[in-house]
């Protein structure tokens, strides 16, 4: 029995959207990964570290997947649904976890991290990153890339200006930080959305997508897309991902 457009709204406006988990979506949408595999990249880096810092951890899903933490793991999360999630899954692991703010100062001192990392960080701080890596230590990071699902932004906003996340102003303002960009790589990424209640997941979970976001507030454009989509099959749209890899100069890398 197929579900209603109401059924589906109210399905998607009541699960939990704390974490970075998106199984709620398997089956209901789709998006290509990344050729670089970012998990596998990070659990060679964290490997061979001693003292690791993961920015924006959200619930800690990234880094309670990998083999091998350092003996010195701290994450840090200023969601507090999502500080719950990152310590409970990174504690028993031997991880700190602490609550920090949305904008910098990081609560650690100079030099005090080998590895710094950030899975599709809001921000990047550069200036506070630099600071606390040691002399040959290195951020890596794979983030967000302009023009990411601009095609549901446009949807629900009209046209806007989403080149605001370009690579090669992360690479410039790692360097204005006085860091050293060792690699750096983008790609576009096919997604699609099956149901509408996909839709409405993706958007409460990914806020920045659709700035103030709710069912009330966009129900004349969700029932148009859900109606598009039945007449015409997913919703196709365009994920954009970048890694970068910057090391701050001295010292040995990790």
């Amino acid at each position: 029995m197929r579900c209603t457009y109401d059924d589906l709204v109210q399905e998607a406006s009541t699960v939990s959207v704390d974490g970075w988990d998106f199984s709620w979506l398997d089956g209901r949408a789709s998006e290509e990964r990344p050729s670089w595999g970012y998990a596998r990249l990070l659990a060679g880096r964290m490997a061979g570290a001693r003292a690791a810092l993961d920015i924006q951890t959200g619930g800690g899903e990234i880094l309670a997947g990998l083999p091998t933490l350092p003996p010195v793991t701290v994450a840090t999360e200023s969601w507090p649904p999502n500080l719950q999630l990152a310590a409970s899954r990174l504690r028993p692991r031997g991880a700190w976890v602490v609550a920090d703010d949305e904008a910098p100062r990081l609560p650690f001192g100079d030099g005090v991290f080998d590895l710094v990392s950030s899975r599709h960080p809001v921000a990047t701080w550069w200036a506070e990153i630099a600071r606390v890596l040691r002399p040959g230590g290195s951020y890596f990071s794979q983030q967000v890339g302009p023009w990411s699902v601009a095609e549901l932004t446009d949807h629900f906003l009209g046209p806007h200006d989403g080149s605001g996340r370009d690579p090669e102003r992360a690479r410039e303002a790692a360097e204005s930080a006085g860091l050293e960009v060792v690699d750096l790589r983008h790609e576009r990424l096919r997604m699609e959305f099956h149901d509408i209640g996909a839709v409405i997941y993706f958007l409460r979970k990914v806020i920045w997508i659709v700035p103030g976001f709710s069912v009330e507030r966009h129900q004349d454009k969700l029932r148009a897309l859900h109606e598009r989509i039945e007449a015409e099959g997913p919703f196709v749209a365009h994920s954009s991902r970048f890694l970068i890899e910057a090391r701050r100069p001295g010292g040995q890398a990790a």
